[in-house]
């Protein structure tokens, strides 16, 4: 049995043109929501949510770039000298700075078993794909 994996960021599967790393898959991780967000410059499509539905709170860590988190509208700088959490039911959105942001988001929720939502497993259809064409 292998207890742990190595795996490079840039090789890892990706999803929504890129933007969305499984890493929590990848690296066969099961009791709480990993992934790595590559933001390109400016991008404004990053999906503003509050995982109300859910109750998952989060954390997120930039580990490259810059750029703003909208916490119910007050936009925060953020870099790789920030950490932020957020309780379920804050909105949410990453507005990537000049050069883009890579950020490693972190998440579960109180009191609760993690389960892992279909979209971040590995080989699972894109749901962004159908936007490309």
């Amino acid at each position: 049995m292998v207890d742990y994996r190595v795996v490079k960021i840039d090789d890892m599967e990706a999803i929504a043109f890129g933007t969305f790393k499984r890493a929590r898959a990848e690296l066969g991780v099961s009791s709480f929501g990993l992934q790595v967000l590559d933001l390109p410059p400016n991008l404004d499509a990053y999906p503003e949510h509050d995982h109300a539905e859910d109750g998952q709170e989060e954390v997120y860590f930039v580990l490259r770039g810059d750029g703003e988190v909208e916490i119910d509208g007050e936009r925060i700088s953020i870099d790789p000298e920030t950490a932020v959490s957020i309780k379920s039911g804050t909105r949410r959105k990453l507005w990537p700075g000049p050069d883009g942001i890579r950020v490693l988001a972190i998440g579960g929720t109180p009191g609760r078993v993690y389960h892992g939502k279909d979209f971040s497993e590995l080989g699972a259809p894109d749901p962004f794909a159908q936007l490309a064409g």
